[in-house]
């Protein structure tokens, strides 16, 4: 065993360096010497406040018990953080722009800044922080008495609470700060932070290495239902473990503290959002794997919930056993001083100061040092709520679960949720609302959780909870209205919860919010859309500069006051105290806020400067009024641009329409044109052939033929009217397959064999490599293929024409140039070749109908191709047709386009 003197001497010196280090933190803060504690790591540390004892050693033993449920106390808040940290982001916004001081200090200050609202808040953070206090005591206690020896239980952890009382004080309770923040605490905590986290992995390492063998062989040994402590996994109990944890983050007294109170620099929430989700990892990577070894190499019936201390005491290892009962102390105190030095606020702000207003008749001015009022509440306060932590400790005989513990206060700070998370999101949630939804929660969180907790060690206890009261059975606290085979974890937040946002949702939706929670509804909810600063107050300034800060001085203290006094001097441009108006009223009452809480600032500089504008109702009622108007004309304008974009529509859809029918009336007059041609010939040689006799057989026959030759130009015409219409229409489906380019190419060559010879036109074509395959309709490419090479014949009247046919493999699709030296077509030429009906500059009746590019570029775009004019460097022209390649499977017909 460690000697008692020794361990002892190791606490009080720990306890001295931490001190130390936070009085001098203090004075360097005092002149504004804090640079380095403006590091989002020590931040991000502070935070770490969440693993207390519970996670230090209840941790290990919910593993032991339960298998891994314990991962739930570490993914609920690792989940905020990585994934809500913008509901942080929105508490810290709120919290320095309002001054806020505490979570009872929001949500009054939220809810019209109401004195009522704050005291349940209050009391219930009070009672819900007792449990954890209790928690802490019991492990300093047990691992005390696990090195020291047998010691009275009651009698250590009194001498416990009262040392973490003066401990408390002295740390938090030194002076007031008029935001709240406790410079010289948060480095603490940091330090500690950092013991913790290494005392508890320095245990991991040495169980799983030397007492282990090896992660390995930890594992490889141990049952599956072992791991899982023979609970379902993922079930409703998860759930709500997950939920529990991540609502703690942000509703425990002691995590708004540091997370939002203390916080110095909104962007520090980036780093915390990724730093303490491994800073939670570092703490649990341990926990199974100590568990595990504990129940492996410990007698029967060690506890589970000491496993981190018992096993290097019980392999002689004392020099770590001391690290690791510095480690549990370290996440014992620095809960206990930061969730008392937050509850304490609370209390002087909300209960304390509020009554001793009521004291000081409407006629007498404020007097009394204020300052000291403050600072003495708070020291009795702290000393009150560790009271009750050890109060509680001694009726609940001392549970062996620690982690039960923890969850009850879980339970309870969860009932803060609706009020919250409505204050900072919902314009239309009202004071009236909260305050029931929080009655109604707490009463049933108290009933059906924290009772139970301690009924046990009370007269008549186990009957309440077998039958209930008045044998009430219907009412029993852990099967309330017959919800029987639930968890009773989970009976209690389904219960409490429930009804608290159902009663908050209902009473919200049926009150009407009185005129300055509408006015703070705005302010909070659109927190991101105001101008940082002071929040708008209605006090008229009717007191005398004096009177304001003799107030001033008896809250700030006399330095602190002066500075500030003489900074708003400074920028009204006069010498001496400044002048009372309405800009230093409110400036003052900001002030104030930060240290007393807004509800009790308000009513002290009310008192002092006057009273409230009489014309606030009418005020809101204008501001509203403002709102629906700007709201209506924003409507408006939008309706307008609406209206604007649908008229220019329209008149692109005229002008559209009057576009298609000139083309509508060319189109037709172009097709008129061409059938009459044909037509006129066949009716003419027609009338001939039946009006005169004296037509020779060989007339008859060359009229004849003339009237065979003119009827088929007729039906080619329609037919590529017809086909031109369709493809155009989308209501041809070619089916397209791979087909090889060089075959193609090679048919319509010598389709337009014989005309080439015919005109004398050399033919120069660059041959494509074996199996190079396109995606296309072979007969339809050929077709398009065969028209510009007559047309290159046609229109070429160069004294030695040539074609050249030129094809170029891209990764994904393969051109196919035909290239003539005839002259090609200009750029301005170039924008109509393809309509209708169009031969270009040198076209005549014999060379067609001035149909065959229309179709050819119809036919490509069908394949999914096209068919365009490009130039070359020179300005020479040519048209180029482009088609997907194809891959070809090896000995299938499939095909895939690139």
């Amino acid at each position: 065993m460690l000697s008692v003197d020794l361990l002892l001497l190791v606490c009080l010196g720990y306890v001295a360096v931490l001190f130390a280090l936070a009085f001098y933190i203090d004075r360097r803060a005092r002149q504004g010497r804090i640079n380095w504690l403006r590091s989002p790591i020590v931040f991000t540390l502070s935070i770490s406040v969440y693993c207390t004892s519970w996670t230090f050693y209840g941790a290990v033993g919910s593993a032991a018990r339960n298998g891994l449920e314990f991962i739930t106390i570490y993914l609920g808040p690792t989940l905020v953080f990585v994934g809500w940290w913008w509901l942080l982001r929105k508490l810290v916004r709120v919290g320095r722009v309002h001054r806020i001081t505490s979570i009872a200090d929001l949500i009054s200050s939220r809810y019209g800044k109401s004195s009522s609202l704050a005291v349940v808040v209050t009391l219930l953070a009070v009672t819900a922080t007792t449990p954890y206090i209790a928690l802490q005591l019991q492990s300093v206690t047990r691992s005390y008495q696990v090195i020291v020896g047998e010691a009275d239980a009651n009698t250590t952890a009194l001498t416990i609470a009262a040392g973490m009382a003066l401990f408390t004080i002295l740390f938090g309770t030194r002076n007031l700060d008029a935001n709240e923040r406790h410079h010289g605490v948060v480095a603490a905590i940091a330090v500690e932070a950092i013991v913790k986290l290494v005392a508890l992995i320095a245990v991991g390492v040495f169980a799983v290495f030397w007492l282990g063998g090896g992660v390995r062989s930890v594992f490889e040994s141990v049952p599956v239902a072992a791991v899982h402590g023979g609970a379902q996994m993922f079930d409703g109990r998860w759930a709500a473990l997950t939920f529990l944890s991540a609502t703690a983050i942000i509703c425990l007294p002691r995590q708004f503290q540091v997370t939002v109170v203390e916080n110095v620099d909104e962007r520090h929430l980036g780093t915390a959002s990724w730093m303490f989700p491994l800073y939670l990892f570092g703490m649990c990577l341990f926990v199974m794997p100590i568990a595990l070894v504990g129940l492996a190499v410990l007698p029967a019936g060690s506890n589970p919930d000491l496993f981190v201390l018992t096993l290097p005491l019980h392999h002689g290892r004392h020099e770590l056993a001391l690290l690791a009962f510095l480690g549990g102390f370290s996440s014992a105190t620095s809960m206990v001083i930061v969730a008392a030095i937050a509850v304490s606020t609370m209390v002087s702000n909300h209960i304390v100061m509020p009554v001793a207003l009521n004291f000081l008749s409407s006629g007498r001015e404020v007097s009394g040092d204020v300052r000291k009022l403050v600072l003495t509440s708070r020291r009795v306060s702290i000393g009150l709520v560790l009271g009750l932590g050890f109060l509680y400790f001694r009726l609940s005989g001392g549970s062996d679960a620690l982690a039960a513990i923890g969850l009850i206060a879980f339970v309870g700070v969860a009932q803060f949720l609706p009020s919250l998370l409505g204050a900072i999101f919902w314009r239309g949630a009202t004071g009236s609302g909260a305050l029931a939804g929080l009655v109604v929660g707490f009463v049933l969180w108290a009933y059906t959780l924290f009772l139970p907790s301690f009924a046990g060690e009370l007269a008549g206890g186990a009957d309440l909870l077998a039958h209930g009261p008045l044998g009430l059975t219907a009412l029993r606290p852990q099967a309330l209205l017959g919800l029987t085979g639930l968890d009773p974890l989970v009976h209690a937040l389904v219960c409490s919860l429930g009804a608290n946002v159902l009663v908050f949702l209902v009473v919200s939706v049926a009150s009407e919010p009185k005129p300055l929670e509408r006015l703070q509804g705005a302010l909070f909810v659109d927190v991101f859309r105001s101008t940082p600063g002071e929040p708008p107050r209605f006090v008229e300034g009717q007191a005398t500069s004096e009177d304001l800060f003799v107030l001033a001085q008896r809250i700030l203290g006399t330095d602190p006051a002066r500075s500030l006094f003489d900074e708003m001097a400074r920028e009204q441009g006069a010498s001496g105290l400044p002048a009372p108006s309405d800009a230093v009223i409110a400036r003052l009452e900001r002030e104030l806020t930060g240290s007393i809480g807004a509800a009790s600032a308000h009513a002290m500089v009310s008192r002092i400067a006057g009273r409230e504008r009489p014309a606030l109702n009418e005020l809101i009622d204008i501001a509203d009024e403002t709102q629906r108007l700007i709201e209506t004309s924003r409507q408006l304008s939008e309706k307008s641009a609406e209206l604007e974009l649908a008229a220019s529509q329209l008149r692109q859809a005229n002008e559209r329409l009057r576009t298609l029918d000139a083309q509508k009336d060319e189109f037709l007059s172009q097709v008129s044109h061409e059938l009459r041609t044909p037509m006129t010939s066949i009716r003419s040689f027609s009338e001939i052939l039946l009006g005169e006799n004296g037509v020779s057989e060989q007339e008859r026959h060359r009229f004849v033929a003339i009237i065979h030759d003119e009827s088929l130009r007729l039906t080619r015409l329609l037919d590529e009217i017809l086909d031109i219409s369709r493809l155009e229409a989308g209501s041809v489906d070619l089916p397209l397959e791979p087909v090889d380019a060089q075959q193609v190419i090679d048919a319509a060559l010598g389709t337009v064999s014989g005309l080439l010879r015919s005109r004398g036109v050399a033919l120069r074509c660059t041959p494509l490599p074996a199996g190079t395959m396109v995606r296309a309709n072979g007969d339809r490419l050929r077709q398009a293929l065969i028209n510009l090479l007559s047309n290159a014949v046609k229109y070429n009247a160069a004294p030695h024409p040539e074609i050249r046919v030129h094809a170029a493999l891209g990764p994904a699709h393969l051109d196919i140039d035909v290239i003539d030296n005839g002259g090609g077509v200009t750029p301005e030429e170039a924008t109509t070749v393809f309509e209708k009906f169009n031969r270009g500059r040198r076209g005549d009746r014999d060379q067609g109908a001035g149909l065959g590019l229309p179709i050819s570029r119809a036919i490509m775009r069908t394949m999914s191709g096209d068919l365009t004019v490009e130039f070359a460097p020179d300005r020479t022209s040519f048209f180029r047709l482009r088609l997907a390649r194809a891959v070809v499977a090896t000995g299938t017909a499939a095909a895939s386009t690139h």
